[in-house]
């Protein structure tokens, strides 16, 4: 069945955008929403040593659970999704990749 003109379609992925490009988006939002955690078992770590098993077990479930609350969210999900769209689309427009354009800022001199 032909989808009616003027609809808006659902943007097809590729399965390494599904599997691969998306969930390493949603990681680094993730960890950036978990900060507070993140930093804890950092700190934990580097002053435990090779003790860091053992001594930062609270901060690393701490900060398994934070993860893993946004790893299952279907809405984190979807909101990471049209953000790739969206940059895919401008990369598909100026063939200029994300990181590049947010280093390359204009100055004016």
């Amino acid at each position: 069945m032909e989808p009616s003109p003027g609809t808006a379609e659902e943007p097809e992925l590729r399965h390494v955008e599904k599997d691969v490009l998306i969930p390493k988006m949603m990681r680094e939002k993730a960890r950036e929403l978990c900060s507070e955690k993140v930093q804890a078992f950092t700190k934990c770590c580097q002053e435990s040593g090779f003790l860091m098993v053992i001594k930062c077990q609270q901060e690393n479930a701490a900060l398994k659970e934070c993860l893993t609350t946004y790893y299952n969210d279907p809405a984190f999900y979807e909101e990471c999704k049209i953000e790739y769209l969206k940059q895919r689309e401008e990369f598909r427009v100026t063939g200029i990749p994300a990181k590049q354009r947010q280093q390359k800022l204009p100055t004016s001199t």
